[in-house]
């Protein structure tokens, strides 16, 4: 029974007790158990990476009217493994004039910046890797070893179209990155602290209000730049087949491509995961505190929904030019972001004082949440109509602006 409520003590001390008992000394035992742990966590997650795979050939092709992988199992869902057969017995080629050590560190690179962001993710109330404080700024210091892994694939391929790519897709990923950390500031806000853990508590403590009801608009703008942020459609820019073919990674064959490949399906379940902390309640749902393995249960499943909404985002809408997807961010989402930061900051302050006095004086938390609630929700709605009404002026003036133009032309 001990092990359905706290797994990883139970292993863990079982684990030691075996190791001492062998005779080794207590902080040996405590090393090797912590890098058997690292490494397990790992494999788990490169298991999942696997099973992606299949899932995301089975939901494409139903966007697509087809059927996908079907014949490798039963629903065809062994058909990653041949196909991981297969780029390892391609051909490993290095083009001539390459820059061998970053050539090969880039896809590696690239898939262990995912793998880094796993050491902060709250999987349960008891299941994760390491508590910081400042879990938010260590997500994109690890992400941003993702953008330096392209940047040294499409330098070091000795290839102008992957240097083209790779400039794209740095631009895109940078440019993203602002709109992005702003919205990492309001459940920080929120929450009173970066710690995903704490902001992930914080949504059971506070009445058990999930932040995307206090914030709908800040996890769409988290959304949106986390798909930019990947490189996916309708932003990715990395590659076009008329221009860069494949862009930064076109030089690479069999695993080393793979590697980019694995990198990018287990980012985008991640980014999944990082909504489901943010603005979801990660692991929260019936019974999780009581069962950890079951709040990890919630925690993948809501994960999950966050990747295919990604995955429905990507087979849905057509990729833009790259001016305007440059111009999206920096003359809307960006400043959008900004607003709403600013707007959140000072609307939960005066609804949480707001919310002590209707508590004070009604005796009751019930009134204070629903009025603190109400009033977050509404500020985002007030925003997006703003936005919208501004939006609107601005495409009339420009619509004014050609029809002068057109008269004066024929004049």
């Amino acid at each position: 029974m001990e092990f359905l409520t706290d797994p990883i003590k139970v292993i863990y001390e079982w684990l030691m007790l075996t190791f001492t008992g062998w005779g080794w000394a207590g902080w040996v035992s405590s090393l090797v158990i912590n890098l058997l742990a690292i490494v397990v966590f790992i494999m788990a997650i490169m298991v999942l990476d696997i099973l992606l795979v299949w899932v995301e050939r089975k939901v494409v092709a139903r966007f697509q009217d087809r059927l996908g992988p079907n014949r490798v199992g039963p629903f065809g869902i062994f058909q990653p493994f041949p196909d991981i057969i297969k780029l390892i017995l391609k051909e490993d080629i290095t083009p001539e004039g390459a820059d061998r050590v970053p050539f090969n560190l880039a896809p590696i690179l690239s898939l262990a910046s995912v793998l880094f962001l796993w050491a902060v993710v709250p999987l349960a109330s008891r299941i994760y890797g390491v508590d910081l404080n400042v879990a938010l700024l260590y997500l994109v210091a690890a992400g941003s070893i993702g953008t330096l892994s392209i940047i040294m694939a499409g330098w070091a391929s000795n290839n102008k179209y992957a240097l083209l790519g790779a400039y794209r897709m740095v631009a895109n990923m940078i440019s993203y990155e602002i709109p992005m950390v702003v919205a990492l500031l309001i459940p920080t806000v929120l929450a009173g602290s970066m710690s995903l853990k704490v902001i992930t508590e914080a949504q059971s403590t506070n009445g058990g209000v999930w932040f995307v009801l206090i914030s709908p608009l800040g996890a769409l703008i988290f959304l949106i730049a986390a798909i930019a942020e990947l490189g996916r459609s309708p932003f990715d820019l990395n590659e076009g087949e008329s221009e860069i073919v494949s862009g930064y990674h076109i030089e690479y064959s069999g695993m080393k491509f793979g590697l980019f490949y694995a990198g990018e399906l287990l980012h985008a379940f991640t980014f999944g995961g990082f909504v489901a902390a943010l603005f979801f309640g990660g692991w929260h749902g019936p019974w999780a505190e009581q069962y950890p393995l079951l709040g990890a249960f919630y925690f993948v499943a809501k994960a999950m929904f966050g990747y295919w909404v990604i995955m429905w985002v990507k087979y849905t809408v057509p990729r833009i030019r790259i001016d305007h997807m440059l111009a999206f961010n920096w003359k809307f989402l960006t400043p959008l972001a900004f607003v709403l930061l600013m707007v959140t900051a000072v609307m939960h302050r005066i609804l949480t004082d707001v919310r002590g006095l209707l508590d004070a004086s009604t005796g009751a938390d019930g009134l204070g949440l629903l009025a603190y609630v109400a009033g977050m929700f509404l500020s985002n709605v007030i925003l997006v109509w703003i936005t919208v009404e501004v939006l609107r002026a601005q495409a009339r003036r420009e619509r004014q602006a050609k029809v002068s133009a057109r008269l004066a032309a024929a004049d």
